[in-house]
């Protein structure tokens, strides 16, 4: 039965079911009363009982009908809008809950609610997956598409030019690492995602830790003409973190202010007080580069995105390490800032949690 049958029903069918066997009971209850305490003919007995049918079933009916048609049918109808998959706002008071009815239409509305949210849910992720499919199918495409040219080239003859079949071997090996660092990341941000890289959090010295990226990152910072400073902060200052993450962290933040960065330019690594809360740090990756459009900050933490295509390319960039960075950032339940402007740097602060109370 549909809603619009419903509301042109001028029966009720629950009023019926309740009027009937109400009725009844108090016209054998009535019977039996006059029976035993009322000297009336048979005649009169009849009528009586008939007329106490007819009244208590007409009272009952339409006290019920009050009672219960208008919110039957809003039953019915976030019943039939769910299983069609429209959803909207119900006027509901949770306080005022005066019968199963009313506590089975809130709870109607609350699986309206939990449905319409999960089908939500469903529908961003599987949009995230087929852009992200896309995605990687084009990051995919493009080394895959270099490496065949430079093999088929040297297959047609190339490979006996002494000239050239050097440099278009050294280009497909560029290309062949191009692609591993991208598996590798697509690895790692995927464990992240699904929870399968667990944070294995302890106390660590969280100068021991930057300084150990910084030495690991200098020779590729000499080969790029980038100076990296590391501004002098407390030995003894000790976080909780998980030690790997977190140098992996810095090895993005800080490759990626040198990818980005100017002849010359400088990377500065160095830790602050965080204001609103007393019990945590500022440790930040501050670049002199090319900058970020404001409309792009919010973009830069998606898998991919690139502020520079070309230049992250030529660099070896797969677009997902400031992904990765924010996917560790807040699997330690902690808050990463970006703040930036075009041609004067970027600077990437994440707030880690100190486990002393050594001033930073």
């Amino acid at each position: 039965m549909s809603r619009s049958d419903l509301k042109k029903r001028k029966i009720s069918s629950i009023s019926l079911r309740t009027a009937f066997p109400s009725a009844l009971m108090i016209t054998l209850v009535g019977f039996c009363f006059q029976y035993l305490f009322l000297s009336i003919s048979l005649s009169q007995s009849i009528g009586f009982v008939l007329a106490l049918f007819i009244s208590s079933f007409g009272i009952v009916y339409l006290v019920s009908a009050r009672l219960h048609n208008k919110r039957v049918r809003t039953l019915y109808g976030i019943v039939k809008n769910i299983s069609r998959k429209k959803f909207k706002e119900y006027n509901n008071n949770p306080d005022q809950k005066n019968d199963e009815l009313d506590y089975l239409i809130e709870r109607s509305i609350q699986a309206s609610d939990t449905v319409s949210k999960e089908l939500a849910r469903l529908n961003k992720i599987e949009n995230y997956r087929k852009e992200f499919i896309g995605d990687i199918s084009h990051e995919l495409k493009t080394p895959i598409f270099a490496i065949q040219g430079f093999i088929e080239t040297l297959l047609n003859g190339a490979i006996h030019d002494k000239n050239v079949n050097e440099v278009f071997l050294k280009k497909t090996m560029r290309n062949v690492n191009r692609l591993i660092y991208l598996t590798n990341d697509l690895m790692e941000i995927s464990r992240l995602e699904t929870g399968e890289l667990k944070s294995n959090i302890k106390e660590m010295y969280l100068r021991d830790v930057v300084l150990d990226v910084v030495e690991s990152l200098q020779y590729k910072a000499q080969k790029e003409n980038i100076e990296i400073r590391v501004k002098d902060f407390d030995k003894n200052i000790q976080v909780r973190a998980d030690r790997n993450q977190v140098k992996q962290v810095l090895i993005n933040l800080i490759e990626n202010g040198m990818k980005y960065n100017k002849p010359g330019g400088y990377v500065e690594i160095g830790v602050t007080d965080f204001k609103k809360l007393k019990d945590k740090l500022l440790l930040y990756v501050r670049d002199t580069g090319i900058g970020i459009e404001k409309k792009d900050l919010k973009r830069v933490t998606e898998r991919f995105f690139r502020v520079d295509k070309s230049r992250s390319r030529e660099k070896g960039g797969t677009g997902l390490g400031l992904a990765i960075v924010k996917h560790i950032v807040e699997a330690h339940g902690e808050k990463l800032f970006i703040e930036s402007s075009p041609e004067e740097g970027s600077t990437f602060s994440i707030t880690l949690t100190k486990t002393n109370p050594v001033l930073v």
